[in-house]
Formats: C-alpha cells, sequence, structure tokens
C-alpha cells in the first residue's frame, strides 16, 4: 500500500481540534464527548516520523474496541461507538474518519500511565542490569532477557506530555491521584493483565507488558480510556517461538525500534524516514496481531 493512501492528520471543518498528540487527533463534540481519531502516525523515541504506516489508526481502534468490550466485566471505559453513522455532525460524512475514530466519554484524565509488566525486558531489563530491581522491586539473580517474571508487577510512570515518561514510587503514585485511587487503579491494572494475558496466551500471543490509562467522568466513576492493549501501548510476543536470553519476535512497534537503532540517528528530532519495506513489515505486525487476538479478517483500504 502507497503511504499516500494513509491518514496522517485532521482538520474537520467546523469542528474544535482540542488537542494533536504524536498518534492522534482529538476533537471536542460538546460538554460530555470527545471523538478521538487514530492517525497513521507513528512515534518511537518520543519523535514522530514522517512516514505513516498505512492502516495503523483502523487497526488500533478496531482492536481497542474488541479490548473494550472483553474487559468490561473488569472495568467500564469511555467508549461510546465507533460506528460513524451514530457520530454527530460534523463528524458523520467525513471519510477520512472512517474506522479510525472512537466516540468516547470526555473525562478528567489521571496524570499517570498504569504500568503491568510480566516479564523482564526494555527499561525493565535495563534497570535490574543496572541495580537487580525493576522500578523498586527487588528480582532474583541470573534472570536473562525476557525471563517471565514470577508475578507481574505494577510499574506506575508519570504522563509526560512531552519527553519521556518517568517511572515512580508507590508513594510518589499514591501521592498524584490519591491512596484510595492509587490501590484502585494498580489491582485493576492487574486483574485487565492477567485476564488479557490468559486470553491472548490462548491464541499464541505473549503480553509482556502494557499501560493503561484511566480518567475520571463527571459522575465520579472511574473510566479504562485512550486505548487499550494494542501493539502501540503493549509488547506482543509470538509465544511459538518464545526463548528467553535476547530480544523477542514481536508485532508490535519494537521491530520499528530495533530498525532506528541500526541508524546513525541520535534519537532528536527530526525523525529519519522510514523506508517501504519497514513500513510495510510493521504493518503486517500490527494487522496479525489484530487478526489472532480478535479471530477475525480487517479490511484496510
Amino acid at each position: 500500500m502507497n503511504s499516500s493512501q494513509a491518514v496522517v492528520r485532521t482538520d474537520i471543518e467546523n469542528a474544535d481540534l482540542v488537542h494533536r498528540g504524536k498518534v492522534r487527533d482529538v476533537y471536542s463534540v460538546d460538554d460530555d464527548r470527545l471523538l478521538l481519531v487514530a492517525s497513521d502516525r507513528i512515534s518511537a523515541f518520543d519523535c514522530v516520523f514522517p512516514t505513516p504506516i498505512p492502516g495503523k489508526g483502523k487497526i488500533l481502534t478496531a482492536l481497542s474496541a474488541f479490548w473494550f468490550s472483553k474487559l468490561a466485566d473488569i472495568t467500564p471505559n469511555h467508549l461510546i461507538s465507533i460506528d460513524q453513522e451514530k457520530f454527530p455532525e460534523p463528524f458523520r460524512n467525513v471519510s477520512e474518519l472512517n474506522g479510525r475514530s472512537s466516540l468516547v466519554k470526555k473525562t478528567e484524565v489521571f496524570p499517570v500511565e498504569c504500568v503491568v509488566r510480566g516479564y523482564l525486558e526494555g527499561s525493565g531489563w535495563k534497570d535490574y542490569l543496572a541495580t537487580g530491581k525493576v522500578c523498586g522491586y527487588s528480582l532474583p539473580p541470573g534472570l536473562k532477557q525476557c525471563d517471565r517474571l514470577l508475578d507481574p508487577i505494577f510499574t506506575p510512570a508519570t504522563k509526560a506530555a512531552t519527553g519521556h515518561d518517568e517511572n515512580i514510587t508507590g508513594l510518589e503514585f499514591k501521592s498524584v491521584v490519591g491512596s484510595e485511587t492509587a490501590a484502585y487503579l494498580k489491582a485493576t491494572s492487574l486483574e485487565i493483565f492477567d485476564k488479557a494475558s490468559k486470553y491472548a496466551l490462548e491464541r499464541g500471543i505473549i503480553i509482556a507488558d502494557t499501560k493503561f490509562e484511566f480518567g475520571i467522568d463527571k459522575d465520579g466513576e472511574i473510566l479504562l480510556i485512550d486505548e487499550v492493549l494494542t501493539p502501540d501501548s503493549s509488547r506482543f510476543w509470538d509465544a511459538s517461538k518464545y526463548e528467553p536470553g535476547h530480544a523477542q519476535p514481536s508485532f508490535d512497534k519494537q521491530f520499528v525500534r530495533e530498525y532506528l537503532e541500526t541508524l546513525d540517528w541520535d534519537k532528536t528530532p527530526p525523525a529519519p524516514p522510514l523506508p517501504e519495506h519497514i513500513v510495510d513489515a510493521t504493518r503486517e505486525r500490527y494487522l496479525s496481531a489484530f487478526e489472532i487476538l480478535t479471530g477475525k479478517k480487517l479490511e484496510i483500504d
């Protein structure tokens, strides 16, 4: 697919764009609702790349909707609909929004990332090599890269508007959201991870780690928000090829990060363009993750 077919940004006439993030455009609908648009932009190392991944936004929107439905018995969420026919004007007949947009409840977002790690990789692996711990959790000596942890651990982080999110302690987490809310978010995140991990593993995917976001609505109810358990927010590994001791074959954007590590690039803007074979391989990984997890095909124009 030619990258010119990708939706990189949206400019909807007579619509109130309230935020353009690294990969999402957010429109205000009214006092109670937002429209989230998942573009085909991709980011890594806190940089947005000039080369989009065609169809990426549709894949993430459909996969998040799948998980929101599957996890509804654990926690309520902000999703109202991804059916464009149910959107209000001026969003209903805008072709570029089809399949990549979510009508959601507006919430006051907790400024934290609720990270759950089931395996030793990424910044957790680097932390372990340096300290023998992961975000303050002491781990046994002699663990290998990508080893499974005895139990998943909850490692919250700041939700940075720019730059890197930073891991914070449990006490810092409580100081940000309050003790009662912190306990709820931790317990809920671990419960979601447990259910999702077991489901995914039955289908051949290991969810190594992921991050969740939550917000509180006008009625005081805490909702699961943003995207959930996608290749952008999680590490998805091929269970049939899992072998600790090195990086794993993945269905997520770690594939892009690994390519970038081979370049002579200092990980600061401007980000370099991505070659066509990296774009195509990334798209196929995302689409494979969707199809394996949902058991459905997704038509991408």
